[in-house]
């Protein structure tokens, strides 16, 4: 790892000066260890900041698929098709995108509770704002703005946690933070359809979250803790500049290639996410003795979502941690295997939704665990390869990533193939496509995501070839930083090691 320009803090260390890195390191991780392997350590306002962490998580997401699950009825209301639906999505995370380098580098240097309370601010009121807009430009331009206020808390609040947290713990309550993800996702389908059939106009399920939000705010601000950068694991080393903490990014194998696979994945989700209801009540419709509409199959798609997050997420966690104590490599490779079973489930799950109506909702779900497994794993992996005072530069670096080539397109990209389908698969350009036409575009453009979930299986597991010897540099420099409290670090041989082979 470049450790270029790292500065050494002179305060009074616990940890001894022993002059051998090696038994620096091993009492630094003697240390941790007295909160690795248990809860009864954690205090009741660590408690209360993951609560805090894991509500705003999950409304953020409630938010962010409220829409999939009205799509149909935004679509007749603006009179659009599959292409600027899914550019609805893209305008978001465009937007999600682009900020959250800004709020990655100020959550490194400034105060992460005051950035995330504006954040969360601003997404709330431009909710609602947009929520009254009937121009659909002008609806795009707003959910872009939700994008640039979620950003703000997506990069910082992992980190928050890897501060307060280290080992067993940490990972537990990572596994804890990322359940909230494909929960609030579920809910965000459930609470659209409910909440428009109840009120008889789709707007109102993005009335919801913005008051959820306020009391999130208020929250940020009088109750969750925001602890020192590396405070678990009594890290010393000061930030870098932009340019290093990037270059040394780069450089790093394990979190380079765990961040294209997660590109995958972010990939994946964002286009069945999108498309997943509207493609599913496409293939039952066509079955004569099936009669559903399209808020039933989004409440149904909604329960889904949640119950394989319910099950995925703790269960990658669970298969992680345990196997991780016998394995080094266990984290990537349980990532690895579960995205290479997701793709054949969800690919078969498609196939059969003209025929069937429970085999396709059962296949997804398997489809979806197995992808949910690597949730919080991921982010497991990407916080202990990286030095504490860079890891919220990381975490935006990985969203900018992992969404630009991921999810900011791929709601779009099935939308664009599946209307060029629609034409070329219809006897005449000119006629509407019918049903079996549009569901048939739909169907051969999702086929696209099985591909991707092999190309992010196979990132993974190239991933467990570096993974070990990359955290052991991060683990030797934050322990001889401690141990050398008035001395530089041994920067060129950290370097050397992040680039070389094992």
């Amino acid at each position: 790892m470049n450790q270029n320009s790292i500065t050494p803090n002179t305060s009074n260390q616990e940890l001894e000066i022993n002059g051998d890195n090696d038994s620096a390191t091993t009492l630094l991780q003697e240390k941790q260890t007295r909160r690795r392997e248990t809860l009864r350590d954690v205090t009741f306002i660590e408690y209360m900041t993951v609560g805090v962490l894991c509500f705003v998580n999950l409304i953020n997401y409630m938010d962010r698929f409220t829409l999939a699950g009205v799509l149909g009825d935004v679509k007749k209301e603006f009179n659009i098709g599959d292409d600027s639906a899914g550019l609805l999505q893209t305008v978001f995370v465009v937007a999600y995108m682009v900020f959250a380098p800004i709020f990655g580098y100020l959550g490194d240097r400034h105060s992460r509770r005051a950035i995330m309370a504006f954040g969360v601010g601003l997404w709330c009121v431009t909710t609602f704002i947009g929520s009254f807009i009937a121009n659909f430009s002008l609806f795009a331009f707003f959910r872009g703005l939700v994008g640039i206020g979620e950003a703000s808390y997506s990069t910082i609040a992992p980190t928050i946690i890897s501060d307060l947290f280290v080992g067993n713990v940490r990972s537990k309550m990572l596994a804890l933070f990322y359940f909230a993800i494909p929960v609030g996702s579920g809910m965000g389908y459930i609470v659209g359809s409910l909440a428009g059939a109840a009120a008889g106009n789709w707007r109102w399920g993005l009335r919801v979250t913005p008051f959820m939000g306020a009391v999130a705010v208020a929250l940020i601000l009088w109750v969750m803790e925001d602890p020192e950068r590396g405070q678990a694991e009594d890290s010393q080393i000061k930030p870098t500049s932009y340019r290093d903490d990037i270059r040394a990014l780069i450089k790093n194998r394990s979190f380079m290639l765990s961040t294209l696979a997660f590109t995958c994945v972010a990939f994946v989700t964002g286009a069945l996410a999108w498309w997943g209801p509207q493609f599913i009540f496409l293939g039952l419709t066509m079955q004569p003795d099936v009669d559903i509409t399209i808020e039933r199959l989004s409440l149904i798609f909604g329960v889904v979502t949640m119950v394989s997050g319910l099950a995925g997420v703790p269960l990658g966690s669970w298969l992680g941690a345990t196997l991780q104590k016998r394995f080094p490599r266990a984290h990537p490779l349980v990532c690895g295997i579960g995205l290479l079973l997701s793709a054949p489930a969800i690919g078969l799950g498609m196939l059969l939704t003209e025929g069937y109506f429970y085999s396709p909702l059962i296949l997804v779900f398997l489809g979806q665990v197995a992808l949910n497994l690597n949730w919080a794993i991921v982010a497991d992996m990407s916080l202990y390869v990286v030095i504490p005072p860079r890891r919220s530069t990381a975490e935006a670096f990985q969203i900018l990533i992992s969404h630009m080539f991921g999810d900011a397109g791929s709601p779009y990209l099935v939308g664009v193939i599946s209307e060029s389908l629609k034409r070329s698969l219809s006897p005449s350009p000119s006629e509407m496509p019918s049903q079996i036409v549009q569901f048939r575009a739909l169907q051969y453009a999702l086929f696209v995501t099985c591909f991707v979930e092999v190309l992010g299986g196979i990132f993974f597991l190239l991933t467990a070839i570096y993974i070990v010897k990359d955290k052991q540099t991060v683990d030797r420099t934050i322990a001889e930083i401690a141990a050398h409290p008035s001395t530089e670090p041994s920067h060129s041989r950290a370097e050397e090691e992040n680039v070389s082979g094992e």
